[in-house]
């Protein structure tokens, strides 16, 4: 446990990682400043130290997971031509559920003052959804152009149907649920071969 007064290394993540840990293991409602900071390791008051209370901190952990998604999505660009394309898209879309994404979406969700920071963060031009479907339409543009996806493959539809769905799942999924890879992994190959049979959600 680091002592107050000495420098803790990455911070952010350390304590991100720590809730992520939290919620996964006991659900939204166990998260607490106190189990966060005990989680990770550290001072008691750290979190209040680099954040203005909890909600300030959940709103910053999403903000920061959307980031690194659209990060993600980014690189697929440079990806154009190599691979198979559903790997590439299925990559991007299967990252929005890594890094704790179910459990810190159904967090977000509990906390309406996180949600309104993070909505207004999003609209101050954060990465987000937005980024991402952006992004992947791009990269199916790209590979369309090289004959690597039909012509009947329209990536602005295929870029909304990947986004929407994977936030659809992150909404009304929480840990102990059927995991929703599977479907995000079915449903990209769909899209991307243009089959419109899209494939439904199992009962939970």
């Amino acid at each position: 446990m680091s002592p107050r007064g000495v420098a803790t290394p990455d911070v952010r993540e350390r304590l991100f990682a720590a809730a992520e840990r939290v919620v996964e293991r006991d659900g939204p409602g166990a998260l607490t400043s106190r189990s966060v900071t005990t989680e990770a390791g550290c001072a008691k008051g750290l979190l209040h130290t680099h954040f203005a209370g909890l909600d300030e901190f959940v709103a910053e952990l999403c903000l920061d997971r959307f980031a690194r998604t659209a990060a993600k999505a980014r690189e697929l660009s440079g990806l154009a031509g190599q691979g198979t394309v559903a790997r590439n898209l299925e990559a991007v879309a299967l990252a929005l559920f890594d890094s704790g994404g179910l459990a810190i979406s159904g967090l977000a969700m509990t906390r309406p003052a996180a949600a309104l920071r993070i909505r207004a963060a999003l609209e101050g031009g954060a990465p987000g959804f937005t980024a991402i479907q952006e992004a992947i339409t791009g990269y199916l543009e790209a590979e369309r152009e090289r004959g690597r996806v039909t012509e009947n493959v329209d990536p602005c539809t295929v870029a909304l149907a990947v986004v929407g769905t994977a936030h659809h799942l992150l909404m009304t999924s929480w840990p102990g649920t059927p995991d929703p890879r599977p479907l995000m992994t079915r449903l990209v190959t769909a899209l991307v071969n243009g089959q419109p049979r899209l494939p439904s959600r199992p009962p939970e």
